[in-house]
Parts: structure tokens; sequence; C-alpha cells
């Protein structure tokens, strides 16, 4: 977890001087005319002197002396802008599946590998009650609270679509199915839950989605070609049903057939997508990721094909899967039984099939005069450049109705900090028009004074979860643990007062995760 200091704005010079570098700075800008070329958008700037997320143009260190006047993204005047180290920036990730990989791995009596442990996709596993917008487009939602340690507060930052509207609202989808038959895949839990949620899922779809399905072992084969579902159901479902395992995994071969097949199959105005659903490890034929990467990379530029990763099986290539998904501007779940399989094809796949915002990004800049550092917890592959924030061809995150996404800070306050602390805002492309669009919320200082385990309940189960894949990834010298954090007994606790308190079945199962965990040694 990268930690950022920050550094209070520079103590105004002595008049003479000031004016001499006012001067010279304006004679700097004019010999380079043409900059960074952001672009300008109407988001309020909502105090001049306070820091505003991605200065439109850059200006060297990021400091301006106290009296210079400097544009800020909406071309209003501001007094200062502080260092650039004061922001925090990512694309948006709404990815669960680390969370259902470590609770299976658990479940098998198995501590999970601490490089599959990304906190990120343990917090956004569990239901946040933010407020919706009332159109497309996000809410933007931060709050927090103090943590035991002294100075040290838990800052959460929550983005929320609109909620899910009638499928009929929705543009139709044209879904490749790639599933891998290999021989690992006879396990129990893996392709038979496939084929059980596909078909459930094939009867729930709109008379006009499509379907396609590849099969892949140690060759790829599409079993059916992109076909509009309509009075057709019952091909698809003789294709689901004759998914029989066989012999080992040639995922590149399944890539390059599924992307081919989603490519001639595709439809416009449509939604297409690739669906993968493997275990990821592959073992035969082209194994090199950059190689598949590749493919996914070119079809989704090309032909605007994401893609939705859905891993299974207790081995499991989790490293793969995410890069596959990143690649693919998707997302990636885990299921490990017939509830996750339901909730995968039954709602959360229907549900990305439409889309409110195209390469997301979110930004937060903190107040240097109120925040000596922070560190963003999780999202290490989803980093963004802070100048990067509005270059919109910089990629972001996809992300449909109903979802939220959130992210929380460890954040040590100034002694005595009063005042404005953070700004968040999120930067999205209009799925049709590409048209950008921003949205901020702030956090003061004063709205810290709740202790955590006094404050929300949601915020707490967001910290349980955060404060539970630290434990998991403990003993990485390179991270510096959250501050207060607890041991796995007492987080267990918290987790099961939390799961009374929200009556979330979901927190019910964290607490029991909580403890197989604990009762678990390496």
């Amino acid at each position: 977890m990268e930690t950022h200091r920050t550094r209070r704005p520079r103590t105004a010079r002595p008049r003479a001087a000031l004016l001499a570098l006012v001067a010279a700075a304006g004679l700097l800008a004019g010999c380079g005319a043409g900059g960074s070329g952001g672009k300008s958008t109407d988001v309020p700037n909502h105090s001049e002197a306070l820091p505003a997320p991605a200065p439109a143009q850059s200006r060297g260190s990021g400091e301006v002396r106290e009296g210079e006047q400097q544009d800020g993204a909406d071309g209003a005047a501001r007094e200062r802008e502080p260092s650039p180290d004061y922001l925090s920036t990512f694309a948006l990730d709404v990815d669960t599946a680390s969370y259902g990989y470590a609770r299976r791995t658990l479940a098998d009596g198995r501590r999970p590998d601490p490089s599959t442990i990304r906190p990120e996709e343990f917090v956004n596993s569990f239901r946040q009650d933010y407020e919706r917008p009332d159109g497309n487009g996000f809410s933007v939602t931060v709050d927090g609270a103090r943590t035991d340690e002294e100075d040290w507060s838990l800052v959460r930052v929550g983005l929320a679509t609109r909620t899910s509207g009638q499928t009929a609202e929705r543009p139709p989808a044209a879904l490749t199915f790639v599933i891998d038959i290999s021989g690992s895949m006879g396990e129990p839990g893996r392709l038979d839950l496939a084929r059980q949620s596909l078909g459930t899922m094939t009867d729930r779809l709109r008379d006009d989605d499509s379907v396609a399905i590849v099969t892949f072992s140690d060759q790829a084969e599409t079993v059916l070609p992109m076909t509009r579902l309509g009075d057709h159901r019952g091909r698809v479902h003789d294709a689901i049903d004759g998914l029989e395992p066989t012999y080992s995994t040639n995922l590149g071969a399944g890539i390059r057939t599924g992307y081919a097949t989603a490519v001639e199959g595709r439809r416009e105005g449509a939604t297409n997508r690739v669906v993968l659903v493997s275990d990821a490890l592959a073992n035969d034929g082209d194994t090199d990721p950059d190689s598949i990467l590749e493919r996914i990379d070119g079809a989704r530029r090309e032909h605007g094909i994401t893609l939705f990763g859905v891993g299974v099986g207790s081995d499991y290539g989790d490293a793969l899967m995410e890069r596959l998904a990143d690649r693919g501007d998707g997302h990636t779940v885990y299921v490990s039984g017939e509830d996750d399989a339901r909730r995968v094809f039954c709602e959360q796949l229907p549900q990305n099939i439409d889309l409110v915002a195209r390469d997301a990004k979110a930004q937060v800049a903190f107040d240097p005069e109120t925040v000596a550092e922070f560190r963003l917890v999780g999202y290490d592959n989803r980093r963004v450049a802070d100048d990067d924030f509005r270059d919109d061809r910089v990629d972001g995150g996809e992300i449909g109705p109903g979802h939220t996404v959130t992210a929380l800070y460890a954040v040590r306050t100034r002694p005595g900090a009063d005042g404005h602390l953070a700004t968040a805002t999120v930067r999205w492309l209009d799925p049709d028009t590409r048209a950008p669009h921003e949205e901020s919320g702030r956090l003061e200082a004063a709205s810290l004074g709740d202790r955590l385990w006094d404050a929300d309940p949601r915020l707490q189960v967001t910290a349980v979860a955060a404060y539970f894949a630290d434990a998991l990834r403990s003993g990485d010298d390179r991270r510096r643990s959250l501050p207060g954090d607890l041991g796995l007994s007492e987080l267990g606790e918290r987790a099961a007062g939390l799961a009374r308190t929200t009556e979330d079945r979901d927190v019910q199962q964290l607490a029991e995760t909580i403890d197989r965990a604990r009762d678990i040694r390496y």
C-alpha cells in the first residue's frame, strides 16, 4: 500500500520577488502553449482556496505561491494549488473474485496465498446504502471515522449508479460464452454449476438477446454460433446440456476462437460481451499471458467487445483471470456454490448487459492543511497517473446500473486539524455519446468525530472487510498494517454483531469466514 505524505503550501515571499515569479510564470506558460490538453467540465469548484482534483494543466511542482492566480478545472481562478502528492487516482473496479476465492480456500481448510488477496474486492463484496442518482451517472458519498490509533482515520469514498430499471429498458445483448471443458472442470462445483446456471439464465434473457457458445479443452470449438434467442432457446439449452469435461486446458485457443466468434456475431447497438467461464489454469497450447491479453485488448479497442470473467474451482488461476478482465475492460467474479452461481448468472451478468459509464475513474484530493499522509487500501493494479484523470484515452472501468464502488483510505490528520479534508471526483464517459461527465463530493475534518465502531454500520462492515483482507496478507513486509487493526477473534466478533444489526446474510458469511481463518494456521 503506497503511502503519500502531503506538503503544506509554501509561505508568502516578499512582494517584489513574488511579482517577478508571477511574471516569469506567465512567460513560461506562453512558451508552452498547448500543454496537456485537459478538458474543461461543468463541475463546480466548491471553494477557490481548496484543492481541486486534477488540474487541467500541469504547473511544475503544483505549488502556487500566495497571491498567484491559477485557473481551475472549470476556468475559475483559485488562490493556490497544493503539491501534486495530495492526489490519489484510480480506475473504478467492481471485481469481487478475490474475496470469493478466499472464502472457498478457507472453507477447504487452507489459508489463501497472500498474493491473491485484493482488499478492494473484499470491500466491494458487500452491499452499501449510498444515495443513488436520479439518472445516468454517479452519486458521490464521502464519510469516515476515527480509529483507535492516534490521528488515524478510515475515510470511505462511495460511488453509486442508478438502480437497475426494467429489462425492457436496456439494449439487447450479444453474449459469447467461452466455457472451459478441460478435465479439471469435472470437479464438483465447476462445469455442473455452469450448466445449471447457464440454463436458468437462458430462460431469463429477452427474445432479442443473442447467445453463442464456444468450448475449449486441448482445442476450441464453436458449438453454437451467435443465435437470436426468440424461438431458438431449445438450441441453446441443447448446447449447454451437451457440455462435458474432456482433456487439458488450452486457454489461448479458447480466447482466440471465442473472440473470433464474438466478432463474427457482433451486433450494432447491442452490448457485445465475452463471458469466460474457467479455472484459468492454462497448461496447453499458447500459455503466454501476454499473447492471450493482446487478443483481448485488440477486440476491445476495435469492436468494443468486453470481458466478464467467471472463476471456478478450488485450484484457480486468479492472477491470470484478473489480468484478462482488466485488459478486456470488464469484471471478474468467483463462483463457489449454487448461491454464487445463481447470483452471478441470473443477477450480476444481466445487470452488466446495460451500461451507465465507460472509462470511469476516481480522483481524491486531500487538503494538505489538514492531512499529513494517506494510503489507498488496495487498487494496486488499478492506479492511474494523476495527470491522466481527464485524459479520456486512458482506460478506466466499465460500470452498469445498480453498482456501487467503494474505496477506503487510511488517513492521518494533522493534530487539531479543522476544516476541509478531501474532495472526491468521479469522471466517466457516456456509453453512447462518449461525452465526459463528472460529479464530486466533499468531506470536512469535523465529520470524523465518530469513533469507528460507533459509526454507520455499513462503514463498519467496510472496515471489517478491509481489516480481514489485511490480516490475510500479513507476513508481507512490504505492506503496512491498517491503523487500528484488530486480531481475528475480535474482528469475527465485530462481524457477527454487524450481521445481527444489518440482518445481512453476506455479513454473516463474512463472520463465519473470519472464524475459519482464525482456526487455520499457516
